[in-house]
């Protein structure tokens, strides 16, 4: 095992010493030595089967047999989730076929970030995990469930029902993915077409043909954002079977592993005789192989602060820090866009994540004895599922990279580090990604322009004011102040700039979107203007220092000058207002700092 890793984990546990023993005890706590439906009244079990068939109903009435809860985020709006239609009435079948019984438990929202991109909706984005793993909790407290299936795989979707399956540890739960679309236009063209229109060469009528043929049926999107990061962290935590994150909807063998993920979810209940809940199947090496992983891949920093929300519910303690080091030790070893041409797809082919698992292995990068949902031991994730003879098996089937360009090995990367860095300075504490830029963007000092909206930016960008080396300082955006939305409609604009040879940057207490990389970004930055940051001082011209190679970020004004300045003060504008958020108040008032996973849930 990397001796770097080893000391990060042991970190790690010394600090979680009180909180994990303390989740440890409560999840025990909660346990039922059988089935948990033998807790209810007569009234209460009535209930909580009266719409069940006869079969169903004699079943339940039992003490031998699971029930297990599908938590689903179907709806047909959102590609990466209408897969999911068909699945309950699989799962449930599937789940007979072992002698139990599966209940639909309950729905969660499911928010497109795609759709919402620069919209008054994306200011609940993050917001949504909250209200997701909430969700997900009020379909569990019924207590009739042995065991939970999970339905999810987009951006603040996943974490959230993490967050309420940790929060629910006691359960053993199994993840069931839905898989990637076709591959459409290439991702780079993509963007070449959205920079085209930023310029104003094209129309709105050939960037919607070009966005069509990239978002074109049913799937999760190609590119390695959140969402295809959410997964592969999944399946490192070993929370799906071996190989499930990236196989096409609508294909014999996706429907197989769904069968099979049902199935299996039985077999790790108290009534099974090997009993394996979540909270205890997931510990502290867990939380650094899925950190390892996502470095590896140079995966969403959206992660960065879902991993620290979703392991603080079961009691460990993860810090940026963590991050930094861990991303020191884990060389990038795949190439995916917005780090390079390739999609999911060709990941997939060229080894996916039974390459992947292997890579990793090998060079003492992943805690191995780990946990699964398929026992003790990542060695059995090395391997890929197929379909013979109209049987679902795990085949042995990749030595080496089918496509270096794709996935490299940890003796040759891409890059010798993971690609995310923390940058520390007087301005605070931020993350960049650093595995996509390019070479020499990684150092900037220049004038800041500042903005108190993205779209203000967008504006300067189209009246030519912004046609000089600058950064970009876009404050406000924290998540107090506006929820933190993601700024990926900056994205084309600063990257057309840095194209024309202007040295630009972001510095910003928002988010930017998993598909973003391009320009250097300092981004989460903690503490937000909202919160007094010196981030609310800042004034246009103010010399700014971003270095990624040292992990500096300084606004480079005497403290004298800057004692005698006033805050900027945050100027609603409506942003608390409209397409539903002025009913998020609440939850706004009370998120904690990026840092610690810019949640509701917990105390700060």
């Amino acid at each position: 095992m990397n001796k770097q890793i080893t000391a990060i984990t042991n970190k790690i546990i010394e600090r979680s010493k009180e909180t994990r023993a303390a989740y440890l005890a409560k999840i025990d706590a909660q346990k039922s030595q059988t089935v948990h439906r033998a807790n209810l009244s007569c009234g209460n079990l009535a209930h909580g089967f009266a719409a069940c068939g006869k079969e169903d109903k004699q079943i339940l009435r039992g003490l031998n047999h699971s029930d297990v809860a599908i938590v689903s985020a179907y709806n047909d709006m959102l590609s990466a989730h209408q897969p999911y239609e068909t699945y309950p009435q699989i799962i449930k079948q599937a789940i007979r076929e072992t002698g139990g019984v599966a209940q639909f438990a309950g729905g969660v929202p499911a928010m497109c970030d795609g759709v919402t991109q620069g919209q008054p909706g994306m200011d609940l984005s993050l917001m949504s995990r909250d209200v997701i793993a909430m969700s997900t909790a009020v379909a569990l407290s019924h207590n009739m469930f042995d065991g939970a299936v999970m339905l999810g795989i987009c951006d603040k979707i996943v974490p959230g029902l993490l967050i309420a399956s940790m929060t629910f540890g006691h359960l053993p739960t199994v993840f069931i993915p839905a898989g990637p679309m076709p591959s459409g236009i290439p991702n780079k063209e993509k963007a070449r077409v959205r920079q085209q229109f930023a310029k104003g060469e094209i129309g709105e009528d050939k960037l919607l043909e070009a966005e069509s043929a990239s978002y074109h049926t049913a799937g999760t999107c190609t590119f390695f954002g959140t969402a295809n990061s959410n997964q592969l962290v999944v399946e490192i935590m070993g929370l799906h079977l071996p190989g499930a994150s990236f196989v096409p909807p609508n294909t014999q063998l996706r429907e197989e592993l769904t069968k099979a993920a049902s199935r299996q979810v039985t077999r790790l209940t108290q009534q099974s005789g090997n009993y394996m809940p979540v909270g205890k199947m997931v510990d502290e090496r867990s939380i650094v192989n899925a950190i390892v992983a996502l470095l590896a891949t140079g995966g969403s920093t959206n992660l960065t602060m879902h991993i620290i929300a979703f392991a603080k519910a079961a009691g460990i303690i993860i810090n940026f820090q963590d991050f930094n080091d861990l991303s020191d030790a884990v060389p990038l070893i795949t190439r995916i866009y917005p780090n390079g041409s390739a999609d999911v797809n060709h990941f997939q082919q060229a080894g996916g994540m039974a390459l992947l698992f292997k890579e990793l292995l090998a060079a003492g990068l992943l805690h191995e004895d780990v946990e699964t949902i398929c026992g003790k031991g990542l060695s059995q994730y090395t391997k890929t599922p197929q379909m013979k003879d109209g049987q679902l098996i795990w085949l042995d089937t990749f030595d080496k990279s089918g496509d270096p360009e794709v996935i490299a090995t940890t003796e040759k990367p891409f890059k010798a580090d993971g690609g995310l860095k923390v940058l520390k300075g007087n301005l605070g504490t931020s993350v960049i990604k650093t595995s996509s830029l390019r070479d020499g963007s990684l150092i900037i000092k220049a004038p800041a322009v500042v903005f108190e909206d993205q779209h203000e930016l967008d504006i300067a960008f189209k009246a030519g004011e912004l046609e000089k080396d600058f950064i970009a300082v876009v404050r406000f955006q924290g998540p107090k102040a506006r929820g933190m939305p993601e700024l990926h409609k900056l994205t084309p604009p600063l990257g057309v700039l840095q194209d024309k040879g202007f040295k630009v940057a972001l510095v910003t207490d928002g988010r930017m979107s998993g598909a973003s990389g391009k320009v250097p970004a300092a981004i989460h930055l903690c503490p937000e203007a909202l919160d007094g940051g010196l981030i609310a001082k800042i004034k246009n011209g103010d010399m700014i220092t971003l270095n990624g190679d040292t992990g500096e970020l300084t606004l480079d004004v005497n403290e004298q000058e800057l004692a005698t300045r006033e805050n900027a003060q945050f100027q609603v504008n409506g942003h608390h207002q409209g397409m539903g958020r002025e009913l998020f108040g609440f939850m706004r008032r009370n998120l904690s700092s990026a840092e610690t996973g810019a949640c509701s849930l917990f105390d700060e």
